[in-house]
């Protein structure tokens, strides 16, 4: 029987602004609250990104995450990941600067540089909530999401060596694989590694289920049984690649930061709406969705009593 499907959920992200939706967390209450209601949906694991409570524009200071950190671990038993991607244009310092001081269970780990084009988003809206945000989104024109692999390595031993920290290894084209691989045969991490394939990004894979089945072909060869594996993709792609990775036997990713929508031409009016959905299907099909304790066991986690919120 195949293991019961581990749901993540990213709430808010890093690339969505706050005119694009008006259901999009962005004050720390917000962000607690969408994710407070998705772990009780159904998600597993919570992956977060902090925003600027006034304009919601992506924020690092690690004071923003402290507002909601404490209230998820209070209110729910998910497992907290904290994103060190952060906002595209941050440095390195800046994206790390939350998951140093939350020392959390998980955090996610871009594999790769890329380039990362969000601006096709901005000819979809004529009036903005906020003057950065059309210039947040043009940037992305000339703009390559830097993680080198001095980057990698520092992460890894910083979070991993240091923290105890286990990663999201968020993988948006082949070769991020060989790159995690990489890593791996350095002897710097340790499995269960937690790989997460990302499809529909413009500069990355694009979403097509032929994408999908090589690069699980190419991590079972690279990896083996020493992976957990899940799958996330952008905007209307979202539903069918999740669905399809619960039918190979894989895990998913849904939330607002990879998705506004619940289904065509409907906004979704919550993160908690579209861990609902996909936990219907999911069940749907004959599986079984993975509880927080069941994901910290199969991920290998440190577990919740380890953090520092």
């Amino acid at each position: 029987m195949p293991e019961p499907v581990i749901i993540t959920c990213a709430p808010t992200g890093g690339i969505h602004t706050p005119t694009m939706s008006p259901h999009l967390p962005v004050t720390p209450d917000e962000i607690a609250d969408a994710s407070v209601e998705a772990a009780r949906a159904g998600a597993a694991v919570i992956h977060l990104h902090a925003r600027d409570p006034r304009t919601g524009k992506p924020d690092p200071r690690p004071e923003v995450f402290r507002q909601f950190l404490p209230r998820i671990a209070a209110e729910t038993d998910a497992v907290v990941n904290i994103s060190t991607g952060g906002g595209l244009g941050m440095t390195r310092e800046d994206r790390l600067r939350a998951a140093e001081a939350a020392s959390p269970e998980m955090a996610s780990l871009n594999v790769g540089s890329m380039n990362f084009g969000i601006f096709p988003m901005r000819e979809k809206y004529g009036q903005w909530k906020h003057d950065w945000e059309p210039e947040f989104l043009e940037s992305t024109r000339d703009l390559v999401f830097k993680n080198t692999f001095a980057d990698l390595e520092h992460l890894v031993k910083e979070l991993g060596g240091t923290h105890g920290t286990r990663f999201e290894f968020e993988c948006y084209d082949l070769g991020h694989l060989y790159n995690l691989a990489w890593l791996i045969d350095q002897g710097w991490l340790e499995p269960p590694y937690f790989v997460q394939m990302v499809f529909g990004v413009l500069g990355g894979v694009g979403a097509d289920l032929d994408n999908l089945a090589h690069m699980h072909t190419v991590a079972d060869k690279l990896f083996g049984d020493d992976y957990e594996w899940s799958v996330l993709a952008a905007g209307r792609h979202q539903m069918s690649f999740a669905t399809q990775a619960a039918m190979l036997g894989g895990n998913l990713r849904v939330g607002l930061e990879d998705s506004l929508y619940l289904g065509p031409g409907e906004l979704a009016p919550s993160n908690a709406s579209q861990v609902t959905k996909i936990r219907s299907i999911i069940e749907s099909l004959g599986h079984t969705v993975a509880t927080p304790d069941e994901a910290r066991r199969r991920l290998g986690l440190k577990g919740a009593d380890r953090v520092a919120f």
